[in-house]
């Protein structure tokens, strides 16, 4: 399984044990057998390298570990010389992973693309004919999510050519799902401009998504709440928000926000520039 970009630590710890464990065996002599007062070091070392080796998925190779003693002294001291080699191998595999999931992603995003940005009942705002369709998996709970609202307002602002599709993607609790239910169904009762009004005050509200503010917030946008209560219990709404998370599950997309962006996917939050500068070079 690829290992996601913030474990470069993690490969870090598995290099510097790998190079700690062979500069402790060849650290006593020509003969490769170490001293005794490096027994302890060299079985912590030992015990790191398999523990980091073992949290990134590798198997143990059985056998005769014995290192050469002149190889072995040769790379302890490049190691010891050169200690930032081990960083730029994390670089190197770095870049390689980086590359195999941009290779996942584009495939996922063939696979799913009419799933993404032609589902039938996910709102669209934007311009609803722009070029550029950028779909956006949200929750109503998430602090990046209602941070990545007015970004994602400053870039339908600056580019007057984007589609937007939002994806209901409740996945912070009951609070997130009653939120989501009401949503949706406000869309399905109400249509368009009610569900905008309603999307956008549900993510500039730090309160919490009770019954009675969702009441309150029907009644102040002259909204049946009553109608909509029986809808967000409906099996429609049930089945939409039902897909959305087999969506996300089959695009290996596990926190919110996430964004799709024609052929490209951002993972987490991005400020509007970001945006910006990725509908710009996919027009290019």
């Amino acid at each position: 399984m690829a290992l996601p970009l913030t474990d470069s630590a993690l490969i870090g710890t598995c290099l510097a044990a790998s190079a700690l464990g062979l500069i402790v065996l060849t650290s006593s002599g020509g003969n490769g057998t170490p001293a005794p007062t490096a027994q302890t070091a060299e079985t912590e070392a030992a015990m790191a390298q398999a523990d980091a080796l073992s949290q990134l998925g590798a198997t143990p190779v059985n056998g005769d570990t014995t290192v050469d003693a002149e190889f072995g002294a040769q790379v302890r001291n490049y190691l010891l010389q050169n200690p930032e080699v081990i960083f730029e191998a994390v670089a190197v595999f770095e870049q390689r992973n980086a590359s195999a999931q941009a290779d996942m992603d584009a495939a996922l995003l063939q696979a799913n693309a009419e799933a993404l940005f032609n589902d039938g009942h996910s709102w669209v705002g934007g311009n609803p004919d722009g070029d550029v369709t950028l779909v956006e998996f949200l929750d109503y709970r998430c602090g990046f999510c209602k941070r990545a609202h007015d970004e994602v307002a400053t870039l339908l602002e600056t580019d007057g050519n984007i589609r937007l599709v939002v994806k209901e993607f409740p996945i912070l609790g009951p609070d997130s799902e009653l939120a989501s239910r009401f949503a949706v169904s406000v869309l399905r009762l109400a249509g368009d401009d009610a569900y905008e009004t309603v999307h956008d005050t549900l993510m500039q509200y730090e309160g919490a998504f009770t019954p009675e503010y969702l009441d309150d917030l029907a009644t102040s946008l002259d909204l049946d709440f009553t109608a909509i209560v029986a809808e967000m219990e409906s099996e429609d709404v049930t089945n939409i928000l039902a897909e959305n998370r087999a969506l996300a599950q089959r695009m290996q997309i596990s926190g919110t926000p996430t964004f799709v962006m024609e052929t490209e996917m951002i993972r987490g939050f991005v400020t509007a520039d970001v945006l910006i500068e990725t509908a710009a070079a996919l027009r290019d």
